[in-house]
């Protein structure tokens, strides 16, 4: 329902333009806004016209009108005045209030109505139903952005996100957890991969300029149809997960692009502790010196180029040598060949994984 304080600023508008002043009661004869502190009749009265069966009547000099939501009675407004003139601005005021009571019915039956659609709680009957009585084009191209803020900010990045990405484009803005804020954006023909990641962009660059935020946005793979919005969200969010584990450096992930890290988050604990330990043997992960473990990493980066490896490390060749050959002796793997460096590459990741469900526990 509206919150009294919307109906009375409402209320404020119309006495500065009709001059009229307005009171507003609900069903249990509570005042709810008003433009005078009193009124020349006790509160009995309103209950008889609530129970009564006229839609308007004139009560000590004073209109009063009914404010129906539905085939229900809302509200009583009260036109403190008489005459037909008076009559007429108390049915604007009453417009005023239905037209208030439409508009916050459908903007939370639409937060209702995406918030269990992201979480597949609605049968496929039920999404078309309700698209059509939100007036929701169900043949939309859509995508989902998932906004992980990590701060009690939330509220200030829901009005920023509002203000760039308006409802009027098909856009949509909710949360279905207090972690991440999620963007429904409906998309134009003529976008491509690029638009989107410049999106995505934007509300990073956004709100850490806005806000001070350094935020991290995910997304999934756009859809064709309103019925598949929960898949992109579900996409979205395995990227944020699996860009935690294994691409914390990054603030924009992309579902498409997760690699090897989205075959590793959905693999079972025990094949990858039997995986660990082979690749591993008789060491343990954290035993690897860091040193070498900086080195290696470097090494990848430079597609195994001992050279630019080196050269970025500041250190001489041999010294390079030498660390890619303690780790050798270590768990009999050569940086060196593209296979033992593959094995190594996943088996660091997987390690990585595990420490992420560790913590989770």
């Amino acid at each position: 329902m509206i919150s009294n304080q919307v109906i009375q600023n409402s209320i404020d508008e119309l006495k500065t333009i009709t001059k009229v002043d307005y009171c507003v009661y609900d069903v249990d004869s509570g005042k709810v806004a008003g433009t005078v502190e009193e009124l020349p009749f006790s509160e009995s009265v309103i209950d008889d016209f609530f129970d009564s069966r006229a839609d308007s009547q004139i009560i000590n000099g004073c209109h009063f009108l009914k404010v129906m939501d539905g085939s229900q009675v809302a509200y009583v407004l009260i036109a403190m005045g008489f005459g037909d003139e008076v009559y007429m601005m108390g049915k604007i005021a009453v417009c005023q209030i239905q037209n208030l009571i439409v508009a916050y019915k459908e903007r939370y039956d639409k937060n209702n109505f995406f918030q269990n659609l992201l979480l597949d709680n609605l049968l496929l009957v039920d999404i078309y139903n309700r698209a059509q009585k939100l007036h929701l084009d169900v043949e939309k191209k859509r995508i989902v952005y998932l906004i992980e803020t990590k701060s009690d900010k939330d509220n200030l990045v829901m009005e920023l996100l509002k203000s760039l990405f308006i409802p009027q484009s098909g856009n949509y803005i909710t949360a279905v957890d207090e972690r991440n804020i999620i963007l429904i954006r409906e998309l134009d023909d003529t976008e491509n991969d690029s638009d989107i990641t410049d999106v995505a962009n934007t509300i990073v660059d956004m709100l850490n300029t806005e806000a001070m935020l350094n935020v991290r946005v995910a997304y999934g793979i756009p859809v064709n149809e309103l019925k598949d919005v929960s898949k992109s969200f579900k996409e979205a969010k395995m990227a944020l997960d699996v860009g935690n584990i294994f691409y914390s450096h990054l603030r924009i992930i992309s579902y498409e692009k997760l690699g090897i890290g989205r075959l590793i988050y959905q693999l079972p604990v025990n094949l990858c502790r039997i995986f660990v330990k082979e690749v591993y043997k008789d060491a343990l992960p954290d035993e690897i010196d860091d040193e070498i473990l900086v080195t290696v990493n470097k090494f990848f980066e430079n597609n195994l180029n001992v050279s630019e490896t080196s050269r970025q490390l500041y250190i001489h060749r041999n010294t390079l040598v030498y660390r890619i050959e303690k780790l050798e002796k270590a768990i009999g793997l050569d940086m060196r060949k593209f296979d033992d460096a593959l094995t190594f590459k996943i088996a660091s990741m997987v390690v990585d994984y595990m420490r992420y469900l560790d913590n989770i526990e």
